[in-house]
């Protein structure tokens, strides 16, 4: 379909990436929503998520489907399990840990659409023999508005 007529994506038509330990399926990226957002579901193991952080461009929220999540935002950390939502707009710096002993599955949008452009080159990264290069990984945060928070 065309950028202004709308978009419809099957059950199983969804983009299959895998970076810092999730796997995420995009649903709507950029070219199917002339930019307005990008949408997809992301499984995260137990314990797992991503370091804190901030975007620059995108404000994005995040819908619980499976799982116990903790969100921290403003530097207090909140749990949510299925049916539970949680909103980070631009600036903010924040991030999510799974705290359930299974895996989590969350429904992801960013406004407007480019993080999946992010996540695919991390992607391609971590894909590599050995492991992703950390630097790398941050450098590309970084030509993405998406910054991470050194420790």
């Amino acid at each position: 379909m065309t950028k202004n007529s709308g978009a419809i994506v099957g059950q199983h038509e969804g983009r299959v990436l895998r970076a810092f330990g999730e796997e995420v399926t995009i649903h709507l990226d950029g070219e199917r929503t002339g930019g307005k957002l990008t949408m997809w579901t992301e499984i995260t193991p137990p314990g797992g998520g991503p370091p804190p952080h901030h975007h620059v461009n995108e404000d994005e929220a995040f819908h619980v489907l499976e799982g116990r999540v903790a969100f921290l935002s403003d530097g207090e950390w909140h749990e949510v399990g299925p049916g539970g939502a949680a909103y980070m707009p631009r600036g903010v710096v924040h991030t999510f840990k799974n705290v359930g002993d299974q895996s989590s599955r969350m429904l992801i949008s960013t406004t407007p659409s480019g993080f999946e452009k992010f996540f695919a080159r991390c992607a391609e990264e971590f894909a590599k023999p050995g492991g992703p290069d950390m630097p790398r990984i941050i450098q590309i945060g970084v030509e993405h508005g998406i910054y991470f928070l050194q420790e």
